[in-house]
């Protein structure tokens, strides 16, 4: 097929995915007025994060089997319209506990879409284009580090947080149609049951790279998630250099991101992931050492986000090697041990900052890094099929609209 063809369709799970990464994050920068309004403390508004990702952790492996037998565009479409209803109903929220049941609401929606839209971009491509297509499609979550959460932060200093989040949900809105337009009918293929989930963490090399992803987002989210206090802390950041270098962060993960299907072309999945994993231990190990000088820790954040955001395509791609008969199951495990990771990795981070102290913090990631090594390592030597990898059963990409 031509590949121009599968390039609106991608482009719009990938805003789809942009609107699910800033709807989930948007009230990191809204945390002060939201909480003033809400009258709740800075902590309770953080925990709206912790509650969004928990619910996804949960949602993204069951909903397979519940939605069992629904064509995969119509479970993009009911995901993008749960999370739009959830994050509109953010916005209006009266009170705080209002506020979490509509983040439970939309985390269902984001656990059914996130899934279903990586799966979706793997199927309507060849299978020698799958890197670039999940890179595509996982550079709007990238792209919600770098934009969408200061987007939400703007328009929140701006026009208040209501507006804000009513803002931010117009973005699912508008994914929503555009998936309707532009995606194929994708057919549902085999539903998974509760045999098939115990089968997919036997396949050789399964479970240890599904649990490298956890251990690899509980390592950056360690430091990640207290950026603001530990550049502080550290680099005797301020305001101005924090944002300069969150923004630096996102441009360079967007650029690693979109590097990383050239570089897998080249090395292999594996290998990349390897690299990806090197380059992240390396910048960690050098925040523990360099002189607190607020550029040289931007640079160092930088360097983080380029080869960190390489790890998400080649390790959606060989998960799909590894079960090609249930794609949106496995990358449904996937992602939930990403937003596990992130949870775990937010409450290592808020707990250990203080008693540990800025200048060690990263070495608390680097442990679990290195246990993202063992798990790694693991998954390669259990599973030799990931490079070279059988056909799926359906050979042929599904055809996307012109």
């Amino acid at each position: 097929m031509n590949p121009r063809n599968s390039t609106p369709a991608l482009l719009a799970l990938a805003l789809g995915y942009f609107s699910l990464g800033t709807i989930s994050l948007a009230v990191v920068g809204l945390n002060a007025p939201v909480g003033k309004s809400l009258h709740v403390a800075p902590a309770s508004v953080g925990l709206l994060v912790t509650v969004f990702a928990l619910t996804f952790a949960i949602s993204a492996p069951s909903a397979p089997a519940l939605l069992k037998g629904m064509d995969r565009k119509k479970v993009l479409l009911l995901g993008l319209g749960l999370l739009t209803v959830g994050g509109v109903a953010s916005a209006v929220a009266p009170n705080y506990d209002v506020m979490v049941a509509t983040r439970v609401l939309g985390a269902l929606g984001a656990g059914i879409f996130g899934p279903a839209s990586s799966a979706a971009g793997a199927a309507i491509v060849a299978p020698e284009r799958r890197h670039r297509a999940l890179a595509t499609v996982f550079a709007g979550m990238t792209a919600a580090s770098v934009l969408g959460v200061p987007l939400a932060s703007f328009l929140g200093s701006t026009l208040s947080w209501r507006p804000a989040l009513a803002g931010v949900s117009a973005l699912s809105l508008v994914a929503l149609v555009l998936v309707a337009v532009l995606v194929p009918e994708i057919p549902a293929g085999e539903p998974p049951t509760a045999a098939a989930y115990r089968a997919a963490l036997r396949t050789p090399g399964a479970l240890p790279t599904v649990t490298t992803t956890l251990l690899f987002m509980a390592a950056q989210f360690t430091v990640y998630a207290v950026a603001g206090a530990y550049l502080a802390a550290r680099f005797g950041a301020s305001a101005g250099m924090v944002s300069m270098t969150l923004m630096a962060f996102g441009v360079l993960g967007v650029l690693g991101n979109g590097l990383a299907p050239r570089v897998s072309e080249k090395l292999g999945g594996t290998r990349t992931i390897t690299l990806s994993l090197t380059g992240l231990a390396v910048a960690l190990a050098a925040l523990i050492v360099v002189p607190k000088v607020a550029v040289v820790g931007l640079l160092l954040f930088a360097a983080w986000a380029f080869f960190s955001q390489m790890y998400q395509a080649p390790q959606q791609a060989r998960l799909i090697h590894i079960l090609p008969a249930h794609p949106g199951l496995i990358l449904a495990l996937n992602a939930s041990a990403l937003y596990l990771g992130m949870s775990l990795g937010s409450l290592l981070g808020s707990t250990f900052l203080s008693p540990v102290g800025a200048t060690l913090m990263p070495a608390l990631a680097l442990g679990l890094l290195a246990l993202a090594f063992g798990t790694h390592l693991a998954s390669g030597r259990s599973s030799r099929t990931t490079e070279t990898p059988a056909p799926a059963p359906a050979a042929q990409p599904v055809p996307a609209r012109s």
